[in-house]
Order: structure tokens, then C-alpha cells, then sequence
């Protein structure tokens, strides 16, 4: 129904939570960064600093540690999808020290867990095009929170990369995995998101680039959920999303037009 001349239309829809990566992050454009500078892939660059921490204390094959490293991670992803948890690094390093039979000093496991921790602080990745001013857009019309899945880097190194993008200022919440405890889809991420936005959850809309993650758990709490296809779009073809986002600088005309069916 079109609006009278004056009437200013209401929406329930308050705030927007918003993926990190492939939604405002690049994830992998920093490996080509990594090249120029004569630095090892992230991958196994994670799998040479344990093979050199361990190497201090006893003999160890680079292999052997990337196997171990490698079942660690397998171990992760399954409780990850499964139990909808991300352990933190330090603990994927101890589930690989137990797969080789090893140990190292606690001191020594925490100061690993940092430096692996802050790889994409020391090379960035970059930003998605067009999302810084899509952010700056959306924080005049609603309230911002990241909601996201910490799977290396933990939640005080995605705030200052995200600070030292200068987004930081667009937001009024943060939602990481390993300070919640659970992961999307779990209710709590969302449900985190809308305590520190002082909101609903139903006056939530989600943005986010995977169908499990960021559409059907928001959706399962009665939230809208936008599918995010600037830089993955495996799930485009079947997704039940609210409305499909293809540019980020489109995605304030987009959120608009469900807030104005809501």
C-alpha cells in the first residue's frame, strides 16, 4: 500500500547483524600478499611454527607435524559443524601435540596461540569493495553488530583489524564464536547480538555469504536473512534467503526494502 503524502512509515527493523568474512573481509586476499613478500601461506606457516617450537625440545619431521596439524584441524571442523563450536588455537595445538605424543610448556603453547592468532594482523586482508561506505550508510539507519565465527584469529585481534580498517566506529556490538562459545547457527550469536544492540532479535536482519550459517539459523528465530554473493556465491541457486545482496554497495537499498516490509 502506497504511503500518504507525509506519513512516515514504521518498521520493526532496528538493527543489522553482518558476517566478517567474505562479507567484509576478503578471507583469502592476503595470501597473495604473503607471496610477494617471500612468506609461506598462512596454512603452512601455522604448521612450520609448531614443527620449530617443537623442534627446541626434541626431533621432529616437518611431516609428522603436519599430519598431526592436519588431524587437529579435521578434529575442529567436526565439532565446528557438528556442535556449532570453535575451540580456540591453543587448543587445536594441544589436539595436534596429543596426535604426536608431544608436549610443550604452556608459556610456550599461549605464545604460539598470539603469533598465530595475529598472522592476519601482520599481513591484512582486504576489505570486500564498497562495504566501508555500505557500513557508513546502514550506521545512519540502524544499529551494526559483527556477528561471526572465529576460526584462527580470536576476538580482540578481529576488533583491531577491524579498527585499524576504521569500521570499528560503525558498529555497537561484537559476536565472536570464542567469546560467546558457541558458533552460527547457534542462537546465541544472535542472541548476543541483540542484547549489546538493546533489540529483539526479531528486529534483527542478518547478512552473511553461507546458507546454514547466516540464513537458516537467523530465520530459525524469526530474524530475516540476507544472502551475500559479492564474493561467494555457492549457495545462491537454492537459498531461502529474505533477499539475495550481490554488491555491497547495494546493500543499504536492500536491507531498506525489507525494513519497509517489516
Amino acid at each position: 500500500m502506497a504511503l500518504a503524502s507525509g506519513e512516515i512509515r514504521v518498521t520493526t527493523l532496528k538493527a543489522v547483524s553482518i558476517d566478517l568474512w567474505d562479507t567484509i573481509i576478503d578471507n583469502d586476499s592476503d595470501e597473495p600478499k604473503r607471496q610477494a613478500r617471500g612468506l609461506r601461506p598462512k596454512r603452512a606457516e601455522r604448521r612450520h611454527l609448531l614443527w620449530q617450537a617443537l623442534q627446541r625440545h626434541g626431533a621432529v619431521s616437518l611431516e609428522e607435524v603436519s599430519r598431526a596439524f592436519d588431524a587437529a584441524d579435521a578434529a575442529f571442523n567436526k565439532t565446528w559443524r557438528v556442535n556449532a563450536i570453535t575451540w580456540p588455537i591453543a587448543e587445536r595445538l594441544n589436539v595436534a601435540l596429543m596426535e604426536l605424543g608431544r608436549e610443550l610448556p604452556e608459556d610456550e603453547v599461549e605464545n604460539l596461540a598470539r603469533v598465530l592468532g595475529r598472522m592476519e594482523l601482520e599481513v591484512m586482508p582486504d576489505l570486500i569493495a564498497g562495504i566501508d561506505e555500505a557500513l557508513k550508510t546502514l550506521a545512519k539507519s540502524y544499529k551494526l553488530c559483527v556477528v561471526s565465527d572465529a576460526i584462527v584469529s580470536p576476538g580482540p585481534a578481529l576488533r583491531m583489524l577491524l579498527e585499524r580498517y576504521r569500521l570499528s566506529r560503525y558498529f555497537h556490538g561484537f559476536a565472536f564464536s570464542d567469546e560467546v562459545g558457541r558458533s552460527k547457527p547457534h542462537p546465541s550469536m544472535f542472541e548476543s547480538a541483540a542484547r549489546q544492540l538493546d533489540v529483539a532479535v526479531a528486529e534483527m536482519v542478518h547478512v552473511g555469504d553461507r546458507e546454514h550459517n547466516d540464513i537458516a539459523g537467523p530465520q530459525a528465530l524469526g530474524m530475516k536473512a540476507v544472502l551475500f554473493t559479492a564474493k561467494r556465491d555457492a549457495d545462491k541457486a537454492g537459498t531461502a534467503a529474505d533477499a539475495v545482496c550481490e554488491r555491497a554497495r547495494d546493500l543499504p537499498q536492500v536491507i531498506d526494502a525489507l525494513a519497509a516490509r517489516t
